[in-house]
């Protein structure tokens, strides 16, 4: 090791001890937790039994024999290794895997039409794919559109695809030796693509040293109420794959020595029992209201039991009920914790929201107001008004939080204009509106492209479909603008009713009217059995206007006498 003792400035760390590497991290805990168990696969999410419960020495190995496996089969540094993969413990090692060989991991969302996944694919030009065996039939036209083939398979149900091998074939037989391999802090470890709600999504290029910023700045929220760091037990049922989570959720289980417990889907019966099974200490609950559906599901699993173990929640897209907010603190006692996050996959060292802070304002708001909180310490960030000025001076008026920050992307995939639209100013901006109350506590407001325009009034989505889950029997709503003769954009609700109920448009509308000003109340009420969605719980609303484009092209008439 030859070591520069001359240099101040332009040093970079090629040797593996002295890198930033997303590869690293559970070699890293190898030399000193090495037989803790670093990774435990839920029920369905591991293909091969050998990977349902592994220590950091045995994760360790497998990132190895990854790393040696892709480098073995001709891939060089910054190739891409594609990824159609739900959450599993052999998805994510590969992932770590890639990193350790200085390679780029491109997961792509399953529930993509597959006319997408070819697009994706022709933008990635992966030199190397790993696909689930129950996702291979839905993903197969795309690959034949592209030429490209299946290099490994994880068999969860479902055996190799043609021409693939099985993950544990791939990695045996591998050298557990270091592959290698050259890797800068600044290098992408991954492109993670925007959920593409609204156009075709767009590649974000993460690179290790935005990965251990957001981990280690959410390390030190996860372990809140822990004795010692490495107690952290982390449940993730949400997708840690092919999204940001995988960055602050996962990878900061490992930077605090701790464990992450893998589910293969957001199922609330299953996280609670993973939750009660494991002792976790942390999960990532998701939207408001699968942390709902989750509270319910432990308070029955806890029972008259002891108090669960479970110290930190962490959700997002919203404020959280405070009947919900009580029957968790019912369930794991006095010292749970709720903290909102509002970030991105393009920052996601992001704001944070204590709400057992700011109780006063939480009471006073229910759930009409989405308090986000304040940046975290890594986190510059301002509300900024369309001409590039600060709104932070001026609480109430809305504007678009922007951020600077290591842990920001470092641009879109091959798409120079998007990024130089995103960091106007130089500032990224994230294309949510928000508003700064009078200390400085941020309000998300809503996405720039969600926000209605009503007779002349801005509405804001988030804040009637808040209302509307307060509704007893309402599961779920989501609220789009729609093209109106006399308002511009009517204000409409589509809702999932809960199981038995026999609430009516008229009823909902009414019942609306008593809590919202005029103008924000819907003009109509649909009533569908379920939601377009992302799997992480993002409604899809385009598809809703789409599918409703023409709803008050013949009812104008009727619907322009409603009450403002």
């Amino acid at each position: 090791m030859v070591i520069d003792v001359d240099s101040l400035y332009d040093r970079r760390a090629d040797d593996r001890w002295n890198r930033t590497s997303v590869g690293d991290v559970l070699e890293r805990l190898t030399h000193s937790r090495p037989d803790r168990v670093a990774i435990t696969g839920w029920a369905g999410a591991f293909g091969d039994p050998g990977y349902e419960r592994l220590t950091y020495r045995q994760a360790a190995t497998v990132v190895e024999q990854v790393a040696n496996g892709l480098l073995a089969a001709g891939l060089q540094r910054g190739d891409r290794v594609l990824l159609v993969c739900e959450n599993s413990v052999e998805a994510y090692l590969t992932k770590l895997g890639a990193a350790r060989a200085g390679l780029v991991s491109v997961p792509l969302n399953p529930s993509l039409a597959p006319d997408v996944v070819s697009r994706l694919v022709e933008l990635a030009q992966p030199r190397f794919a790993v696909v689930d065996a129950e996702l291979w039939a839905h993903v197969q036209p795309a690959f034949a559109e592209q030429g490209l083939a299946v290099d490994v398979t994880i068999t969860i149900g479902g055996g190799p695809a043609a021409g693939s091998v099985s993950f544990a074939d791939f990695v045996a037989g591998q050298p557990t030796t270091d592959a290698g391999a050259t890797v800068h802090g600044d290098d992408i470890w991954e492109i993670l693509f925007t959920s593409g709600t609204t156009a075709l999504p767009k590649g974000v290029m993460l690179s290790h040293h935005y990965a251990y910023f957001g981990a280690y700045s959410f390390a030190v929220s996860l372990t809140r109420g822990l004795a010692l760091e490495a107690d952290l037990v982390q449940v993730a049922f949400l997708p840690i794959v092919y999204h940001v989570a995988d960055q602050c959720l996962s990878l900061s289980v490992f930077l605090a020595g701790g464990r992450l417990v893998i589910g293969r889907r957001p199922v609330p019966a299953e996280m609670a029992a993973a939750v009660q099974r494991e002792r976790a200490t942390s999960i990532w609950g998701g939207s408001p209201q699968l942390v709902k559906a989750f509270a319910a599901e432990l308070a029955a699993a806890v029972g008259s039991g002891p108090p669960s173990s479970l110290r930190v929640l962490v959700y997002g897209w919203g404020a959280v009920e405070a009947g919900v907010t009580a029957s968790l603190r019912s369930s794991c006692g006095g010292d749970l914790s709720l903290m909102g996050i509002f970030g991105q996959t393009e920052a996601i060292s992001c704001h944070r929201f204590w709400p057992a802070t700011e109780e006063a304002k939480v009471a006073a708001a229910g759930t009409s107001l989405n308090y986000v909180g304040i940046p975290n310490p890594l986190l510059a960030s301002i509300v900024m008004d369309v001409d590039g000025s600060s709104l932070m001076d001026a609480p109430g008026v809305p504007g678009e939080a922007v951020y600077r920050s290591p842990a920001v992307t470092a641009g879109y995939y091959r798409d120079r204009a998007a990024t130089e639209e995103a960091f106007r100013y130089g500032w990224f901006h994230s294309g949510d509106s928000c508003v700064v109350d009078e200390d400085g506590l941020r309000i998300m407001v809503d996405r720039y492209k969600d926000i209605i325009k009503s007779g002349g009034e801005n509405v804001s989505s988030i804040r009637v479909e808040a209302l509307l889950h307060e509704h007893p029997q309402v599961t779920k709503a989501a609220v789009v603008g729609l093209r109106h003769d006399r308002w511009g954009e009517a204000v409409t609700a589509v809702v999932v009713r809960a199981p038995g109920a026999t609430i009516t448009e008229t009823e909902l509308v009414d019942w609306c009217r008593t809590r919202l000003a005029g103008f924000e109340t819907p003009k109509a009420v649909l009533f569908s059995e379920a939601l377009p969605e992302t799997v992480g719980g993002k409604v899809l609303k385009y598809k809703l206007r789409q599918a409703m484009s023409d709803l008050y092209d013949d009812a104008a008439a009727d619907l322009s006498a409603a009450p403002r």
